[in-house]
């Protein structure tokens, strides 16, 4: 075939065709496109595929491989029973509930959830979820990778009746109650193995002082998937150093006050993008966007990170590059990190006004000398 030849389907050329974004406009729910968005306040409507509301939330700043669907599940009811060769994570808004999880052998495992859990059903594994209370909806957050089978596949049917069973990503039963496996590899890169986290807020992290002061990390090996994800915490009047990545990288806010700046490099006095944190809201910096977040609260402040792609298993070149080194080096070596010394002098001034604001107390003088920034020298 010439460059110039197209594939035909009847009468119509196909062409640049995405058969995930053709896919979300023939669903009945709405599609929420924006640079960042607040999850917990999307409009949703009846999906009857997974018999509960949703919405298709498609960030700017996403990659081919992954995307986020909004669920909220009404008062004393559950959803379809369902099973799919697509693999997600599960983020807990708001509620609580259950999920009942058959495996191949024919035995159920059932764990409760609450705000703030996270989990993941192994891969093609039938689930069932529930909500607990009679009184008020329970909303959760699906992030997935359904476009890149969705466009690999172009079949809908397949992904939802495949019987293959995949046997080998249970893990140990323990594991659907929250049990898991601490896996020590080094700093930024420790994992904790598991299928259900009860409370991501409330698990103790380890530190990743590379990654700026007082910051500490653990990332999360959910069912043995290929979606990754970590929880970061920033501790009361500091911040991490920024850094830029791939697109895809989903940034939700769980809890804790402050804020995130965005700008492409060479950009930050003229052209930033801040997002202030809220619960339930999630941010997708575009690829190679410098990115950073500071903690302006009186509390430490954690968010989480979903992405396509796993320490374990990077997926793609270009992530084992970042997970090998990269993402903790700095630019000035060929990596994806600004250091402080190198940021841009307004970072920390605005960072010290917004201390101002709330009556709180700077802890990173040791770094910087914040006298002669305040008086913009």
């Amino acid at each position: 075939m010439s460059d110039d030849e197209v594939v035909l389907r009847g009468s119509e050329p196909v062409f640049l065709h995405d058969s995930f974004l053709e896919w979300c406009k023939l669903e009945p729910v709405p599609v929420i496109e924006d640079f960042g968005i607040d999850l917990a306040r999307v409009p949703v409507k009846k999906w009857d595929k997974y018999g509960m509301n949703g919405a298709i939330c498609l960030v700017k700043g996403r990659d081919d491989f992954n995307t986020i669907f909004t669920f909220e599940l009404a008062p004393g009811e559950k959803s379809r029973p369902l099973h799919h060769i697509y693999e997600e994570i599960i983020y807990v808004i708001d509620g609580y509930g259950s999920t009942q999880v058959t495996t191949p052998d024919g035995e159920k495992h059932s764990f409760e959830w609450g705000r703030n859990s996270l989990f993941s059903v192994p891969l093609n594994s039938t689930y069932q979820h529930f909500n607990g209370s009679g009184k008020d909806p329970a909303r959760f957050v699906s992030c997935n990778n359904f476009p890149f089978l969705m466009n690999l596949y172009r079949n809908e049917e397949f992904l939802f009746s495949c019987d293959h069973q995949f046997s080998e990503r249970l893990g140990p039963n323990g594991y659907f109650q929250g049990e898991g496996q601490m896996v020590e590899l080094r700093e930024g890169r420790h994992q904790w193995e598991t299928n259900f986290v009860s409370d991501i807020t409330n698990f103790e992290l380890r530190g990743w002082a590379a990654r700026g002061k007082g910051s500490s990390s653990l990332r999360w090996i959910l069912s043995d998937g290929t979606m990754g994800c970590h929880t970061s915490q920033i501790m009361p009047g500091m911040y991490k150093k920024a850094h830029r990545h791939l697109c895809g990288t989903n940034v939700f806010t769980i809890d804790g006050d402050g804020y995130s700046l965005l700008w492409w490099e060479g950009k930050e006095d003229e052209d930033i993008v801040r997002i202030d944190w809220d619960h339930g809201v999630v941010v997708t910096p575009p690829e190679n966007m410098f990115h950073q977040h500071f903690n302006t609260g009186s509390t430490p402040s954690r968010y989480l990170a979903i992405q396509f792609g796993t320490v374990r298993y990077p997926m793609t070149w270009q992530k084992k590059e970042i997970w090998e080194g990269k993402v903790d080096t700095s630019v000035e070596d060929g990596g994806n990190q600004i250091e402080y010394e190198n940021q841009h002098p307004l970072i920390h001034k605005t960072f010290l006004d917004e201390l101002d604001k709330h009556g709180l107390t700077s802890e990173m003088g040791d770094l910087f000398d914040e006298e002669k920034i305040r008086a913009g020298n």
